[in-house]
């Protein structure tokens, strides 16, 4: 981290303002050589100055300089942003003068990869940097404001904090027995703290499964035989005529996306093409998708006609959704009913009848979303839960761990041997604010992130 890093912040394109963005200990120093105005090495620390870029005796553009001196920065180094005006060539030829006077093009993600090594942000802060950058939603952005505050890492600190604690007592015990002013732990005293500590991490899991909804919404597919009306719900359920509706079998010949909001919560609603027996290789390919979407959904909305008998293909179906968490539309109760379900093993509860054409059923239907997912429980204000995946992987590892100690304190094990149990714990609890880390884990989170970030 020696080198100094410059890359554009902003979307490429035309806009009213480019930025682009230098970090390290030469960036003033560069960024200096390139600029006519005042001396950017006697201004004052977070000062806006105006002047030139320059190539040579050329003016590239009239900027906006803004100089912000370490440690006080978002990297700990010295920062300094170029506001350029809007457009792809000025934005590259201001680019281009940095890389020529010492920069070096900055990786994704490379900013806030810095600021991560030089401790102004731990792991779980970094990730909600990504977050804040995708929300989509307010309690999206919410749960990434909490998230980069400092309140998720505070659970994953205590934790450890508390973990160290029994640590040292039981080292003390053993390496300096003659001290009589240290507790004394025996399996009786560890066992209410590994308890309370399983307990915590219990709780947190429980709680990520809320972050995950806000986070990544819940994927919803359409799943159903043709001309059951999969397109007229998407359609009614954004409030737009995104996908086709015809009244030809196998309109939808591929998935149709679209987004709506329950409470805060994103809906990913994809229409899939209708799942029938067909020598169309287009459409084929197209149902195909549709049965794989079946398995990767968190929701299913199977539909079906009510004026349609039910044939053995939707009976295997039906039965494929049993572990899942579903939700069986009977369309057209307009028309006569020839459906007859009352000899199929589903949730009746999971029934809502639906005539699209009237419309009626969709508040039924979001209610029942709602249910579901317990949506209203969801903690909309203060969002403060766990929702990377990386992050629940070390738990759900670290809860087995902890209930392996527990067997084995109740089973009378050594305490010195169960210390070392509570020690990988208490690594693994590391992982995931960043304590403890692997470099190619680093290099492989950062990827995830723009160049300017």
């Amino acid at each position: 981290m020696d080198d100094t890093i410059a890359a554009i912040a902003t979307s490429a394109g035309i806009g009213a303002i480019s930025i682009i963005r230098v970090s390290g200990n030469e960036a003033i120093k560069i960024v200096n050589s390139i600029f006519k105005g005042k001396d950017l090495n006697k201004v004052d620390s977070h000062t806006i100055n105006y002047g030139f870029i320059m190539d040579k005796d050329k003016v590239v553009d009239e900027v906006l300089v803004s100089v912000m001196k370490s440690p006080k920065t978002y990297t700990v180094e010295d920062v300094v942003e170029i506001n350029t005006h809007g457009g792809i060539a000025p934005t590259n030829k201001v680019l281009e003068l940095l890389l020529k006077n010492g920069c070096r093009l900055a990786e994704p993600g490379e900013f806030t990869k810095r600021a991560f090594l030089n401790g102004r942000i731990d792991l779980t802060q970094a990730d909600a940097v990504m977050d804040k950058i995708n929300a989509k939603t307010d309690i999206q952005n919410d749960l990434a404001s909490n998230t980069l505050s400092g309140k998720v890492s505070k659970l994953i600190n205590d934790l450890r904090n508390d973990m160290i604690q029994i640590i040292s007592n039981i080292n003390v015990n053993i390496d300096y027995p003659e001290y009589d002013d240290v507790d004394i732990i025996t399996n009786e005293i560890l066992i209410p703290k590994i308890v309370n500590l399983k307990q915590r991490i219990e709780k947190i899991l429980k709680e990520s499964k809320n972050g995950k909804i806000i986070k990544d919404g819940i994927k919803t597919s359409i799943i159903g035989r043709p001309n059951v009306g999969k397109s007229s719900l998407l359609n009614a359920l954004i409030e737009e005529d995104k996908a086709i509706v015809t009244d030809i079998a196998g309109t939808t010949r591929d998935i149709v996306e679209g987004q709506i909001t329950i409470n805060g919560i994103l809906l990913n609603i994809i229409d899939t093409a209708g799942i029938r027996n067909t020598n169309d290789k287009v459409e084929s390919i197209g149902v195909e998708k549709s049965l794989k979407m079946m398995e990767e959904s968190d929701l299913i909305l199977f539909m079906l006609n009510n004026n349609e008998v039910l044939t053995d293909d939707i009976k295997l179906l039906i039965d494929k959704i049993k572990n899942k968490k579903y939700i069986i539309i009977i369309n057209k109760i307009d028309l006569e009913t020839k459906l007859d379900l009352s000899n199929i093993d589903i949730n009746k509860d999971s029934i809502i009848k639906m005539s699209l054409k009237d419309n009626i059923g969709i508040d039924e239907l979001k209610e029942k979303i709602m249910d579901i997912f317990s949506i209203n429980n969801i903690e909309i204000k203060d969002p403060t839960y766990i929702s990377n995946t990386r992050s629940i992987a070390i738990l759900e590892k670290c809860l087995i761990s902890i209930n392996d100690i527990e067997e084995g304190l109740n089973n009378n094990e050594t305490i010195d041997m169960l210390e070392l149990d509570i020690r990988n714990i208490w690594e693994e609890l590391g992982k995931i604010n960043g304590t403890t880390y692997e470099e190619e884990l680093l290099d492989e989170m950062f990827k995830r992130f723009c160049l300017g970030k």
